[in-house]
């Protein structure tokens, strides 16, 4: 996958650029389709900042990283991009607020009414 890797600090040097290239790999496993995707390297002080943006359809994933170690920030960064790609691919699939799950608790409320009111 070819992925823009811009810096002014520091030079991309090709071992830089194959670690970003193998994090956004994986994220092609995932099956979904990465659109322009970009990383940008800055360095302040002592610590590298890694931010990386790329289109999906119907959204836009943005992940930023701070390390002292820049092939740790760009790990971390790619974490970061994994699992918000894993929570985009999900969401259809959450089951958040169905209204069997709220009548199944209700009925075991309502369990717990008739026994006490036996039991008086």
């Amino acid at each position: 996958m070819k992925v823009a890797v811009n810096s002014r600090i520091i030079e991309i040097t090709p071992a830089i650029r194959e670690r970003i290239e193998t994090r956004f790999d994986k994220l092609e496993r995932l099956q979904v389709p990465l659109i322009n995707p970009s990383v940008v390297i800055r360095k302040e002080g002592q610590i590298y900042v890694v931010e990386a943006t790329t289109g999906i359809p119907h959204g836009t994933l943005f992940a930023q990283a701070e390390h002292e170690d820049l092939y740790a920030a760009v790990t971390e960064m790619g974490q970061k991009l994994e699992r918000q790609l894993n929570r985009h691919i999900d969401k259809p699939n959450a089951h958040r607020g169905l209204r069997s799950g709220k009548d199944q608790c209700r009925s075991d409320v309502d369990a717990d009414v008739e026994e006490t009111e036996i039991t008086e």
